[in-house]
């Protein structure tokens, strides 16, 4: 694991003309800047010319397609609770529970994930999708989840001590997280959340992770006051509750005595959800270059950078994106949060373009691949071989070159995405 930290940092240093030897620049054209300054100024000047002309391309086209994406999830869902409920054999309740489990998918991640970075605010005709009105269909209290991952994990993304997705309760994602004795368990306590995956990122959004398996320091709460613990157990519980209400206690009581059999049908589909999105969403960090607490980035361009070497993406058939609401390209993705995930798909081959031009390295795998390599990561993780950001020097020159001042201005920094 040391090793493989060396290797990503000096990938990292490569690409932005840090400290470490030059790029493989795999036949790209960057030989035609005259300096690595030069050369990212033009990468950040390509992305963000990409980014004007695709956001001015959003309109009807994408309204269209997230209200086709809504009838078709509640299509499923209408056929899986009816199989479900009245299936007299296993194949129409397995059936039912495929169904549910696509529907609740869906709602998850390509509705869901994308209505709530603002992907469709102010476009006629999507209002039930805009982001402040947005009723996400998970037990993800909608407010907590756009602090927690709008700015705080987008800002930061895969800087340690900043980012909160790197230190999730009592599973340590990255070696610059400090070791505790709960990270012994890993994996098996990663592959364990990822049974009640939505659960457990309601529980972590809302900071009660950080109130009953976080450190001194929390990084979701604002502090340990009893007020701040209130309010986050109030959230947690007012989207936790009525979603466990729904599925286990509404739905199951229509059923009569057959209610054991919708219960099972919903807890399935629930289950299915949940380790789909966690295989899909762990894939799209661990691993790739993370950062210390002193990283900073000048500029919007290394900014940039920094984004695409703290992610990776994989290959999949593009029935099975939109089930992952394009978290499988989630280069493209924090490059340009607020586009609608049918636009991530779309611009892909030309963002890995502007890479290659730029040598700027580009994370790709097939999904079999990168979830071996996850597991691998993870279980390596369950040691004490911590490279804290508390315990490392500060760098300089290290990671794409973005190891001088980011900005602490939340709005500079927001001004990007």
């Amino acid at each position: 694991m040391r090793s493989r930290g060396r290797m990503e940092t000096s990938m990292g240093n490569r690409a932005l003309g840090g400290d470490g030897e030059s790029p493989p620049h795999s036949g790209g054209q960057v030989g035609r800047f005259s300096s690595d300054a030069e050369r990212i100024a033009s990468f950040g000047r390509a992305i963000d010319a990409l980014k004007r002309d695709v956001e001015a391309r959003v309109g009807a086209d994408d309204v269209a397609h997230i209200r086709g994406v809504r009838a078709v999830s509640i299509a499923l869902e209408v056929a899986g609770r009816g199989l479900i409920h009245f299936s007299l054999e296993p194949v129409s309740f397995g059936l039912g529970v495929a169904a549910l489990s696509i529907h609740k998918a869906l709602e998850l991640m390509e509705i869901g994930h994308s209505a709530l970075h603002g992907a469709y605010d102010r476009l006629p005709g999507a209002e039930a999708f805009w982001a402040d009105t947005f009723c996400w269909r998970a037990p993800i209290d909608e407010e907590s989840w756009r602090e927690a991952h709008n700015i705080r994990h987008h800002q930061y993304t895969n800087v340690a001590g900043r980012d909160p997705d790197l230190d999730f309760g009592g599973l340590r994602l990255s070696r610059r997280v400090r070791y505790r004795s709960l990270h012994a368990l890993q994996p098996v306590s990663n592959l364990a959340t990822w049974l009640n995956f939505s659960m457990a990122i309601g529980l972590h959004v809302t900071g009660l992770l950080d109130v009953y398996f976080g450190r001194n320091e929390p990084l979701q709460l604002r502090d340990r006051s009893a007020r701040s613990v209130a309010r986050a157990h109030a959230r947690f519980l007012r989207k936790a509750g009525a979603y466990t209400a729904r599925e286990y206690v509404l739905f199951p009581a229509l059923a009569g005595p057959f209610f054991w059999k919708v219960l099972l049908g919903n807890l399935l589909s629930d289950v299915v959800r949940d380790l789909y999105a966690g295989a899909t969403i762990y894939c799209g960090h661990v691993g790739a270059t993370d950062f210390p607490a002193d990283t900073r980035a000048r500029g919007r361009a290394q900014f940039y950078v920094a984004q695409i070497e703290a992610t990776c993406n994989i290959d999949v058939p593009p029935l099975v994106s939109v089930l992952s609401g394009a978290l499988d390209r989630q280069i493209e993705h924090h490059l340009f949060p607020r586009l609608p995930p049918n636009r991530l798909r779309e611009i892909a081959p030309r963002v890995r373009e502007i890479c290659r031009e730029h040598g700027v390295p580009y994370r790709e795998e097939t999904w079999p691949r990168r979830l071996r390599t996850v597991l691998r990561i993870l279980t390596s993780l369950r040691h004490d071989d911590s490279e804290c950001s508390e315990r490392e020097p500060p760098r300089r020159g290290g990671h794409s070159g973005c190891p001088a001042e980011w900005s602490r201005d939340p709005s500079r920094a927001l001004g990007v995405l």
